[in-house]
């Protein structure tokens, strides 16, 4: 089997951690690496999960270390949502999310069910109502 890996950026727009580091690592780009499949090494391919390996930015104490850090994709991903979130909830965001996506409003309307009620559902998540008239028509 071959080794692919894929290679992009993600940006941050404020600082983020990640699992694994003691520190929070400032706003930027940073080069990340991910493998497309196992690698051939790996004694079980098919419980293997993918991961990514972040380039992170040298620190000023030592401007030429080069460093890197390899994290799950979901704990990767999981910080690239709290980055967009701009200080709203992650738990807030994905049920914005949630109620965005065309299948979950087809499915709350074949059975009849409108957002002001989804959203008294989970009113536990202080989620406001401010949102819940544009598609209540």
């Amino acid at each position: 089997m071959d080794h692919l890996s894929s290679r992009t950026v993600a940006i941050f727009s404020r600082s983020f951690t990640l699992p694994g580091l003691d520190e929070a690592l400032p706003a930027g780009e940073y080069e990340i690496e991910t493998e497309l499949v196992a690698p051939p090494a790996h004694l079980d391919p098919q419980a293997w999960k993918a991961s990514v390996l972040v380039h992170l930015h040298p620190r000023k104490p030592h401007p030429g270390l080069v460093r890197s850090l390899t994290v799950s994709l979901a704990d990767l991903d999981n910080a690239q949502a709290k980055d967009k979130l701009s200080g709203t909830e992650l738990s807030i965001f994905f049920f914005e999310e949630m109620l965005a996506d065309p299948m979950v409003r087809l499915v709350m309307q074949s059975d009849g069910v409108t957002e002001a009620q989804i959203r008294h559902l989970y009113s536990d998540l202080s989620i406001s109502g401010s949102d819940s008239e544009r598609h209540d028509q």
